[in-house]
């Protein structure tokens, strides 16, 4: 059964910062599917198992944003 979290990440500011952030998220293991929305700033993650905060902020500042 899969998980979905939301999360919040500041410092996107187009399609291509959201695009950064599903990349690097979605390296994460047990990670299904991620979406992002920079106007937002909302982060919705599908994993099989709930993620470790930790480890999606140090994917999140990878891409150069905050996780919030």
């Amino acid at each position: 059964m899969s998980t979905s979290t939301t999360w919040t990440v500041t410092g996107m500011t187009c399609a291509h910062c959201e695009a950064s952030v599903r990349e690097e998220i979605g390296e994460l293991a047990g990670v299904e599917s991620v979406t992002a929305d920079h106007t937002s700033g909302e982060v919705v993650v599908t994993s099989a198992e709930p993620l470790d905060r930790s480890a999606v902020a140090a994917a999140v500042a990878e891409a150069g944003y905050e996780l919030s």
